[in-house]
């Protein structure tokens, strides 16, 4: 999962255990100036209604900058990830479902996922790249699904993954799965089957050690035990460092630590305009939608206090870094990046407990950010995307993004700058999933299982073309909710204006062209 910018970086993933590579760049510039380093923690299915429970990423938005028109291209695990670490929309990874020929870490590592992703590039330029928690879908810690052969998607497949130092850590329980360390990354710190925090298998550099039942075994903590391991590392080691920590939480069944099982007693989900109303007209999909029961309100309460008590170990992880980024120094030398893979409904739109939609509860997720130079409480009105962050950690980083990487870099946003030649339209790409099997996500019908699906969201509509011929479009700016539903009452102009636009963004490839693409002819 590696980026390659040039020529003269290519070469050997491979470095030594204490994540020196002798093929790279001193930590400071040629201007002598210290490189920042970067902390993305990336959760799981959390939605923008989770974080008024988190003091700790609420004071992200208070010290930085939080994005609130930043949306995901596809509202499932394996597409969005798939994304951050390439910085291209899934028509250009290949990967659009969690299993299957174009899903999941099968796709992924066969389209050339593993050779885009930014942790090479950052590895190469003398960063030290870590990366913790979870992974893709269909990724096993012990390398027993191997990698497919590479090719197909763009043709940016690579000679391999890098075989991990196996004495680089691991206990007496271990076993060698050196296969299952990707390419790019110092430290590897990475569980397949996680959802549950517990008797799960980490992948320790190479070596698979196994976690059971007691309360220090929480999977949560563990990685915010081996995330502050890594800073101080990095420190000692004088080098600039990339760490990405990425949560199961508050991904079902939204297990708690020990410590707040008992916290929110009383805690609903909230009761939006939307809760229980069905889009009018609404598409086909949903028109058996029956009206939530008591019941099922009851139990939609249950899970929403489960996902409210599961944040609080991320939360708390995010503090704890942040204490130790000031303790040692480097906190205003760091950038902080916080979000989501995608959102959840949770009896939005009549629909029972799930993701996949449009709708902006699925697509709209938190986005913070905090570091040098950047403003204390400001809101980045720009449409951003998580195609967006690859590019926004190489040029953090010094580096220049691939020009045929279909987002663009944050880093101008950040800094106050204002380009006046921003997109003006997000693409989400939806395919159904083919198979139910192995897959966590896989959507019983009323919770919102959609057929094949392309959408735009702009700064004031949301439209979508289903691949069955059906429409939705909603006027966001005087219908935030998105249960008015006004295909019908569109002008063959602006039918056509839409639709042009959805299939250049559909086609586009490299930010220059995908920029152009979300441009609306009015």
């Amino acid at each position: 999962m590696c980026a390659v910018l040039a020529a003269a970086l290519l070469g050997s993933c491979t470095g030594d255990s204490d994540g020196k590579d002798t093929d790279a760049s001193e930590s400071p510039d040629a201007a002598g100036k210290s490189r920042p380093n970067i902390v993305f923690v990336l959760t799981d299915d959390l939605s923008e209604n989770l974080v008024p429970y988190m003091p700790h990423v609420r004071e992200m938005a208070e010290k930085g900058v939080s994005f609130p028109n930043y949306y995901v291209t596809d509202s499932l695990c394996c597409p969005s990830r798939s994304t951050i670490f390439t910085g291209d929309y899934p028509h250009n990874t290949g990967v659009f479902t969690n299993n299957g020929d174009d899903g999941g870490y099968g796709a992924f590592t066969k389209n050339g996922g593993e050779e885009k992703c930014f942790a090479d590039s950052l590895r190469k330029a003398g960063y030290r790249t870590g990366f913790m928690g979870k992974y893709m879908n269909g990724y096993t810690p012990d390398g027993e699904q191997r990698r497919p052969e590479r090719g197909g998607g763009r043709g940016r497949g690579g000679e391999g993954a890098r075989q991990a130092d196996p004495a680089a850590a691991g206990g007496e329980d271990a076993t060698d799965a050196g296969t299952a360390v990707p390419p790019g990354w110092d430290e590897w710190d990475v569980a397949g089957d996680g959802y549950k925090q517990y008797d799960y298998d980490l992948n320790e550099n190479g070596k698979v050690t196994h976690y059971g039942s007691d309360p220090e075994d929480y999977l949560t903590d563990v990685l915010s035990d081996r995330a502050t391991s890594f800073v101080d590392d990095s420190v000692k080691a004088e080098k600039p460092f990339m760490l990405e920590v990425s949560t199961f939480s508050p991904h079902g069944p939204a297990t708690p630590a020990p410590r707040d099982e008992d916290t929110y007693p009383t805690v609903e989900a909230p009761r939006t305009a939307a809760y229980d109303k069905a889009p009018t007209p609404a598409p086909e999909w949903q028109k058996g939608l029956k009206p939530l029961s008591a019941q099922e309100k009851k139990e939609i309460d249950r899970k929403f206090a489960k996902r409210v008590r599961s944040v609080q170990a991320v939360d708390d992880l995010v503090g704890r870094v942040q204490k130790q980024l000031a303790e040692k120094g480097i906190a205003d030398e760091t950038y902080f990046v916080f979000s989501s893979d995608n959102g959840f409904h949770m009896g939005e739109h009549r629909l029972r407990p799930g993701k996949q939609t449009a709708y902006d509860t699925d697509i709209n997720v938190p986005l913070m950010v905090t570091g040098p130079g950047v403003s204390a409480g400001e809101k980045v009105p720009q449409i951003a995307e998580n195609t967006d962050l690859s590019p926004t950690f190489q040029e953090l980083a010094g580096l220049e993004p691939p020009s045929d990487t279909d987002g663009r870099s944050l880093a101008p946003l950040l800094h106050g700058e204002q380009p006046d030649d921003w997109r003006e339209a997000a693409l989400v790409e939806h395919h159904r999933g083919g198979s139910r099997r192995g897959d966590p996500d896989a959507a019983p019908e009323n919770a919102g299982n959609p057929p094949d699906y392309a959408a735009i969201r702009t700064d004031k509509e949301l439209y979508v073309e289903y691949a069955d011929g059906q429409r939705e479009f909603y006027r966001t700016d005087s219908d935030p909710d998105q249960l008015r539903n006004r295909a019908d009452e569109l002008s063959a102009d602006e039918r056509a204006s839409l639709h042009g636009t959805l299939t250049a963004l559909t086609e586009c490839e490299g930010a220059k062209e995908c920029t152009e693409a979300s441009r609306r002819d009015e």
